[in-house]
């Protein structure tokens, strides 16, 4: 019965650790959040008005032919950028985006493409080194804190396979959409070839700016198309950044709360071995005290 009360006592203890771990990383997980939000609320203007500005300029050049804007007539490889977390304890956040990553990597194949993956996020990259599939690129270091600078290396890693002859003819993206703090939704955008949709102005729908081009059109989508790739990619590193924080405050909550239940339930049978333990030895003591008592009598 000792040994169970000390093996009782020593889970308790472990899981009392656990316990002060997880909710250590909830309370951090909650103050970078709110950081996270703004960062990213402050971008999504930016890529707004870019989108708005190419789509302009394709809009009143439609005879622009420029490369990031022509979908090829034969392609043969498609790029996919995936952004996951360099650390754990966020959840299914990473399998979220890794499963709708496969998906769309079936979706490609079907149309006899070869998928080039992209990964960002050590986890995303230690998946794809562990089932020996080679990558067009990878970046780690900076899921938590994305820079501006870490997106243009990534887009300009895609354009340069873009533009390469035997590089990829599409771009996409998978990554994990903030709605809210308890909502977060994996997300699957085509960046390139540029999509323009065709749509009739309403009282509630801006009217797409009217552009002289000087000198030429594809001169300006020259410069801007790099632009807002690099923006799609810096919203969606910013996105993801804010959802791998949610989830982790969600995850370690999750986990605190099953840590607190744990303790009360071992602490519960580590009473109920005790108070057994404590009915044993009286029991003990009651049944010598008895056989002393008729020992007496006996001799009597």
């Amino acid at each position: 019965m000792g040994a169970q009360l000390r093996l009782l006592r020593r889970r308790i203890s472990s899981v009392k650790s656990t316990a002060k771990i997880t909710r250590a990383q909830e309370l951090i997980a909650s103050s970078r959040i709110v950081k996270a939000q703004l960062r990213m609320q402050a971008a999504l203007p930016y890529e707004r008005e870019i989108t708005r500005a190419v789509t302009g300029v394709v809009s009143n050049a439609a005879s622009v032919d420029h490369p990031l804007t022509v979908a090829k007539e034969n392609p043969t490889k498609a790029g996919v950028l995936i952004v996951t977390s360099d650390s754990g304890f966020c959840g299914g956040f990473n399998a979220n985006v890794l499963r709708e990553a496969e998906a769309l990597r079936g979706l490609l194949e079907t149309r006899g493409l070869t998928v080039v993956p992209f990964v960002t996020g050590r986890k995303g990259v230690t998946w794809h080194s562990f089932r020996g599939r080679d990558m067009g690129g990878q970046w780690v270091g900076f899921s938590r804190n994305p820079a501006y600078a870490d997106a243009k290396e990534i887009a300009q890693t895609l354009i340069d396979s873009f533009k390469d002859e035997n590089g990829i003819d599409e771009i996409h993206i998978v990554s994990t959409e903030f709605v809210s703090m308890l909502t977060q939704n994996v997300v699957v955008k085509r960046v390139l070839p540029l999509e323009v949709e065709e749509t009739e102005a309403t009282e509630t729908t801006a009217i797409p700016p009217y552009f002289e081009f000087e000198p030429t059109a594809a001169d300006v989508l020259e410069s801007l198309l790099p632009r807002y790739v690099e923006s799609r990619i810096f919203t969606a590193l910013l996105q993801s950044a804010a959802s791998e924080e949610a989830a982790r405050r969600r995850a370690m909550k999750s986990a605190t709360d099953n840590a607190n239940e744990l303790m009360r339930v071992l602490t519960q049978q580590m009473n109920q071995a005790r108070q057994a333990e404590i009915t044993q030895e009286i029991s003990e003591i009651v049944g010598g005290a008895n056989a002393l008592a008729d020992a007496a009598a006996g001799k009597e």
